[in-house]
Order: C-alpha cells, then sequence, then structure tokens
C-alpha cells in the first residue's frame, strides 16, 4: 500500500463461504491422497491469508475427519480417506482371523475376516476402502488377489471319511487345506506333508490341495527342520547334479593367477569366526609401513572366480539368495565343495581374495584405498573365544596384529557412534545340542571386542566399496549398483514407541536425525541388564523401517552412512556376489550395467532374506518349547512381552521363551483389552496387565506341533497376589479388533476361539 493512501473497502480479503472453503480443501486432499496436511499447509496451497479464514481450515479438516473424509494421523496432522477408491498393498494377517493391507503409500486398512474373499498372509491385493473406523482406522475389502506369496503349505493330515484335511502349521493361515481321496497314497493319518493349493472357489470356505512330499512323522528333529525349511519355501537338500559339478571345479592357483594378483601371502593374516564355522569368507592382514602408517587388508573369499554368471552353480545362488542358518545347522547357497573347501580361507591354504586394503593412520583415518584381487595365506584360524582372549590379557598368537586391529576398530567405533549410527545389539539366543539334536542348554551370545573388531572393519570396507562406486565423478554417468538400505524410522510408529518407554522412567528426545540416534543409544545403554531391556530392544527394533537391497541409495539410517552396501560375505549371500562382479567391471571402465535388472535380483535377495530369517526364528521357537518339555509345573520370572484380546504373551527372563497365559485363565475377574494403552484390565477389579510388566509364571503346557507355549500366573513380583473374588459374567467388548502390541506372528488364538476349521 502507498504511504498515505488510506485502506479500502476492496483492499480487505473477500472471504471464502464456508461451503465452497470445504469443497476445496476435499479437493486438495484427494488431489494429493498420499500427503499429510496441517491447517497452515492447506491454507497456504489454497492462497488463504487471514486468520479468520485459516482458523475455519482448521475446523473444515477436524469436521471432514468426522465424517470420514480425512483421517487424522497425528494431533493436527490429516490425509485424504478414499472413501470406494481402489487401492493396492501387501496382506498381513492378524492372529484372530482379520487381517491389515500395508498399502503402498503406507497406509493401514483393516479387513474383517468376513471380507477376505480368500486372501492370504503375504498376498498382493487390490482393496476397495468402504468406511472410516473409530480411532481414524480405515476399513476395507479385498475385490482382486494380484499374486499368491506362497501356493506350499506344511501341516498334519487328518483323515476324514475317504478324504483328508491338511491342518497348516502356519498360525497365519486360517483355514485347513482338502486334500480328495485320489490324493491319499502313500501318506498316513498324523503324518506331516507339503501340500500345495490347486483350486479354491469362490463360494467353498476350504482350499483343496494335492499332496507335494510326506515329510514324515511329527516330533521327529529332521521331520521337524525339514518342515520349517519348507513353510518358507526354502530348500533343505543340494541338488545331486550341481553337487556333482562343484566337484569338478579346480582348486589350484595357476600361475596366471598369481601374476594378476596382488601378493599378500607374507603379510600376517588371520580370520576369526564362531568356534563351528565352517566357511571362513574373511579374512584381516595387518603390517606398518614405512611412513609410519598402518596397512589393514580387508581380504573376502573370490567366490565369483569360480562362479560364473548364468552357470547352473550361479542359478541355483540365485534362486536361494543367502544360506539358511538354523539352530543347527547351515543350508548353504553353494555347493559344499565351494563353500567349506576351495572358497573358504582355511589356515595355511593359499586362496584368492578380493581384497580391499587400507592405509590408515593411528587415528584410524584412512589415507588411501585400494580395491581389486588377491592372493592371501592365512596363518592362523581363531575362535571369537580365542581373540578375545588376546585383546583381554595381552597375550596368545598374533598378539601383536589383534592388539592393533582392536584398538584401530576401537576408534572406529567411537566416530561411527559419534556420527549417528544407532547400537542396536540384539541378544543372540543359541543352544547346546545333543547328537540328535536335542536342546540341553540356552545361552546367549555376547557381543564383545573380538566380535567389535571384525565388525568394525567389514563396515569400512562396505561402506568404503559402496562410496567408490556412488560417489559421483564429474562427467561421469550414474553406475548402477547394489546398495545396503535402511530408510528412516516410520514417524508414527517412533512416536508410538516413544510413548511406551515412558512407562519405564525412559524418553527419546531431538527432532534431527542424529539427535534421535544419539537418544536412542543412551536408551539402550540405560536398559542394559534391567528386566525389561529384551522388550525394549525389540520394540526399538520394530518401530525402525527394515533393511533392503537396492539400486536406489537412499544411505542406511541404522550405521549412520550415506555409502552402504555388502561386500564382505560372497560365500552365504548372493547381493555380495553381485557387487563382486559390478566392482570387478566397473574398476575395468566398464559401462553403467542395466540397472532394471540389478534390482530385480536386489528385490528377489531382500524377500529370500526376509524367509531365511523367519525360517531361523522359527526354528529357535521350536528348540525353546522342547528345552520346555521336561519342565512344566515349574515356576519362572518372565515380562509381559504382548497384550491381545485373548491373552498375555510373557518372555522368560532366564531363557527368553515366550508363552501365553490366555485370557481365560486370568479367572479372578473379567478382562476388556483395552487398545489406548496395550493392557487387559479387570471390569470389578481394575487390576491391570500391561507390557513391561514383571511376572511369575508356572510352565503348564507345551505344545511342540504348534511351537506353542502356555503359562498359567502365579503372581506379579511387588503386587499382591490375585483376588479370589468369583468372576462377573462377561461384557461384551467394544473392541472389534485385537491387535497383537508386539507384533508377535506365529501365536495362535486359543482354540474355542479359531476361525479356522470351517469345512
Amino acid at each position: 500500500m502507498a504511504k498515505g493512501k488510506s485502506k479500502t473497502a476492496s483492499d480487505t480479503p473477500k472471504r471464502i463461504p464456508k461451503k465452497k472453503l470445504k469443497q476445496l480443501v476435499t479437493d486438495l486432499l484427494l488431489a494429493n491422497p498420499s500427503k499429510i496436511f496441517n491447517y497452515k499447509q492447506v491454507s497456504n496451497k489454497l492462497g488463504v491469508g487471514d486468520d479468520i479464514t485459516r482458523r475455519m481450515v482448521n475446523e473444515l479438516l477436524y469436521e471432514l475427519a468426522q465424517e470420514g473424509f480425512a483421517e487424522e494421523l497425528q494431533r493436527g496432522k490429516f490425509r485424504a480417506v478414499m472413501q470406494n477408491a481402489l487401492v493396492v498393498g501387501t496382506l498381513e494377517m492378524n492372529p484372530d482371523g482379520s487381517a491389515d493391507v500395508i498399502t503402498d503409500d503406507n497406509r493401514e486398512i483393516f479387513i474383517p475376516d468376513f471380507r477376505l474373499n480368500h486372501a492370504l498372509h503375504g498376498d498382493r491385493v487390490q482393496i476397495s476402502i468402504y468406511r472410516q473406523r473409530r480411532r481414524g482406522l480405515l476399513e476395507g475389502e479385498v475385490v482382486r488377489i494380484i499374486e499368491r506369496a506362497k501356493r506350499n503349505f506344511v501341516g498334519a493330515i487328518h483323515f476324514v471319511g475317504k478324504n483328508a484335511f491338511v491342518i497348516p502349521d502356519n498360525k497365519l493361515m486360517p483355514y485347513d487345506i482338502f486334500i480328495p481321496k485320489v490324493e491319499l497314497k502313500d501318506v498316513r493319518n498324523g503324518q506331516k506333508v507339503i501340500v500345495q493349493i490347486t483350486e479354491w472357489p469362490a463360494r467353498e470356505k476350504n482350499p483343496s490341495g494335492k499332496i507335494v512330499e510326506v515329510l514324515g512323522n511329527p516330533g521327529v528333529h529332521e521331520v521337524e527342520m525339514h518342515a520349517i525349511l519348507a513353510e518358507f519355501e526354502l530348500p533343505y537338500r543340494f541338488p545331486e547334479e550341481l553337487d556333482k559339478l562343484a566337484e569338478k571345479i579346480s582348486a589350484k592357483i595357476t600361475d596366471a593367477d598369481y601374476r594378476e594378483r596382488r601378493d599378500f601371502r607374507d603379510v600376517p593374516t588371520f580370520t576369526i569366526d564362531p568356534f563351528d564355522a565352517k566357511d571362513f569368507d574373511d579374512a584381516l592382514s595387518v603390517q606398518m609401513l614405512p611412513n609410519g602408517n598402518i596397512e589393514v587388508g580387508v581380504h573376502i573369499a573370490d567366490v565369483t572366480h569360480y562362479v560364473k554368471p548364468n552357470s547352473p552353480i550361479d542359478n541355483e545362488a540365485i534362486e536361494r539368495g543367502t544360506s539358511v542358518y538354523l539352530v543347527d545347522r547351515c543350508v548353504p547357497m553353494l555347493p559344499e565343495r565351494l563353500s567349506n573347501f576351495i572358497c573358504s580361507l582355511r589356515p595355511n591354504e593359499e586362496k584368492l581374495c578380493f581384497s580391499a586394503v587400507f592405509e590408515m593412520n593411528e587415528n584410524a583415518e584412512v589415507i588411501n584405498q585400494w580395491f581389486g584381487r588377491t592372493v592371501i595365506l592365512s596363518k592362523r584360524r581363531f575362535t571369537y573365544e580365542e581373540a578375545q582372549q588376546v585383546i583381554e590379557t595381552g597375550e596368545g598368537d598374533m598378539k601383536e596384529q589383534i592388539l592393533l586391529l582392536h584398538k584401530l576398530a576401537q576408534k572406529l567405533r567411537a566416530e561411527r557412534f559419534k556420527k549417528g549410527a544407532i547400537a542396536f545389539e540384539r541378544i543372540e539366543v543359541k543352544f547346546d545340542l545333543d547328537p540328535k539334536g536335542k536342546p540341553l542348554g540356552v545361552y546367549f551370545k555376547e557381543n564383545k571386542e573380538s566380535n567389535q573388531l571384525i565388525e568394525e572393519f567389514m563396515l569400512l570396507a562396505n561402506r568404503k566399496v559402496a562410496e567408490f562406486i556412488g560417489m559421483q565423478k564429474k562427467g561421469r554417468s550414474e553406475l548402477p549398483f547394489v546398495y545396503r538400505i535402511h530408510d528412516k524410522p516410520n514417524e508414527e510408529k517412533l512416536n508410538a514407541f516413544r510413548s511406551f518407554i515412558t512407562r519405564f522412567g525412559y524418553s527419546i528426545s531431538g527432532t534431527t536425525d542424529r539427535q534421535v540416534s544419539k537418544s536412542l543409544n543412551q536408551l539402550m545403554e540405560k536398559v542394559k541388564g534391567r528386566p525389561e531391556q529384551n522388550l525394549v530392544e525389540t520394540l526399538a527394533l520394530r518401530s525402525m523401517a527394515k533393511a533392503r537391497y537396492s539400486t536406489d541409495n537412499i544411505g542406511h539410517y541404522g550405521l549412520g552412512f550415506k555409502y552402504y552396501t555388502h561386500f564382505t560375505s560372497p560365500i552365504r549371500r548372493y547381493p555380495d556376489m553381485m557387487v563382486h562382479r559390478l566392482l570387478d567391471h566397473y574398476l575395468n571402465n566398464g559401462k553403467p550395467k542395466d540397472k532394471e535388472q540389478i534390482e530385480t535380483l536386489c528385490k528377489h535377495s531382500t524377500n529370500m532374506e526376509i524367509k531365511a530369517t523367519e525360517a531361523e526364528r522359527a526354528s529357535i521357537k521350536y528348540k525353546q518349547v522342547e528345552f520346555m518339555q521336561d519342565k512344566v509345573g515349574e515356576t519362572f520370572k518372565g515380562v509381559i512381552s504382548g497384550v491381545t484380546s485373548f491373552g498375555l504373551f510373557v518372555e522368560l527372563v532366564e531363557t527368553q521363551c515366550e508363552g501365553l497365559v490366555a485370557i481365560r485363565d486370568l479367572d479372578d475377574d473379567f478382562y476388556r483389552f483395552d487398545e489406548d494403552e496395550f493392557a487387559l484390565v479387570g471390569e470389578r477389579s481394575g487390576r491391570k496387565f500391561t507390557l513391561g510388566d514383571e511376572v511369575e509364571v508356572e510352565v503348564w503346557r507345551t505344545n511342540l506341533a504348534k511351537k506353542q507355549l502356555d503359562f498359567k500366573l502365579v503372581g506379579m513380583p511387588g503386587k499382591s497376589s490375585k483376588p479370589s473374588t468369583p468372576r462377573r459374567s462377561p461384557k461384551k467388548s467394544s473392541s472389534k479388533k485385537a491387535k497383537v502390541a508386539s507384533s508377535r506372528k506365529g501365536q495362535q488364538k486359543p482354540k474355542k476361539k479359531e476361525k479356522r476349521r470351517k469345512r
């Protein structure tokens, strides 16, 4: 406005009528269905500047949320609800038979069991969103199954007259599979089988299938381990023809190999691995340089020298994606002759490697680096325990080399955490097994300095290889590559975790990535040795995104690295073989490789890694239940690790075995499930069971076939024993959907509430 000129009526902004403004706000939300807005952002988008209209925008957002056209994700933050919209996502079954669909734009849509329309866990589906439920949750119906996650299931067969049903082991498969009479030869009632779904007519409650393989009698160790692998569609034997091909591969190192490689045979070199390892795929060398710096070599088995692209062994490795580690065995990605002999960096044997060699100063800063093919000679094979003893006592074989590398590793580690890495170090459950696979004891693997020594130099090599390829140089086109990426945590999950830990007196502060990671590290340090440690660490991990392989680099949030890959384990991970081939290609000035083809292999490798992890957890769960079989009637201290509408999951402090206290056995009161508090609350007494509470339980029943433990509540330390007043008549729960607070997949509802077995 010009100086001295008075404001006229024409200068006053015209108010938008409420009806029109509401339509404008609705249109904006619908035009940006995946975006989240507060009233200020909506106002700015609509060009609204005056305070009265901006307040009206705020009121309209809450009005649209009440009407079901918008959802409030956090206080004052809204997103459109696509009424009757068709969206695509991945279906995740809940233990009660309902499901959630996680859409491609990261929405969570609830699907009642009667609207699944034969969709199963893991399926890619198209759904129609038809209403908004309470607390902002959306509800939908499956209208089309785009892609089945799996068609083969493992379970026990039960004869019914002339026909039979297979009851799947998978607790997230809520239907028995009908087996017609023609399929019943060579199988006995009660045996474990692999069954394939062949058809599922729209009006039939149960799918029909055929028997693919008879595994054997349930409860037998070998049968159960094979059943776990089959359940996750993982192989449990190597094709005979591939073993024969591997036998023909020569282990001889030729004169040409020596000429083409950098020779490290005279440099002090060693491996550090678990005591029961057979595939040693990484070694470290160290020597002092004339200029006073330190040369550290990270030497990785040169698998791709022996396994050529598109060969039968390579194709099988692609299919497997990774080695699988169950409690009692390794199911290798490569034939044993390669993984345990030719490629394994065994002591006192010359071996071919692909190496990352670093010149470092005493502060563990990298001055120079070199990548290329080498030949090495490991002087010593250490177990972690042996290397740890050298670190702790300062005495033992190759003490100068180990102590020097330990010193550098601790400096690398300190710098990594200073720059934002998060110290997630979950306790790893291990078993002492007898020759027949029976668990004699449970112990926990500790992450000591010897583990950290190897870890830090593997991280260094992985990071530097990724930086070498990924950091753009002027005038150079993008070089498609395999990155190991880890996204920032989901804000909603992180906020839920922040809220949860307040009940223990903890908090997470900060808003930037580095502030949050620093606060998380402080939290991990505070919970060490406390009863709630495992629960807090588990839920913290679940608030994080999952790491995966991709050609699109977004960095690794958990490690605090802008560039990261997997270079150091090609014997057991196919992405590492891909990285070796790509690095060699680009070192020799090769042209950019096909990004789409690499991305396809990245996605497949991620999926296979997930399956292998789930199989490993299932085998641990099986052995935990087996270990507890002779402890029925004994009492243990535990922590409530999950709360559901059908009971409490309790994790034993001593062994980390987890079992269920069914709500029907809490007979002193009628308990309802409070979704907001993740608690069971007694309606008469007000007694509350919530996540993290310390309890005492008695082992009541073990079900090895279902990998399931049932506990009885004995008491709660520091609280009065349960009242003896008779239980009141139950009232209807207001909750239609019971969500498992700790996301414990693989647990099952009590039988009387099961929705399966509809025949």
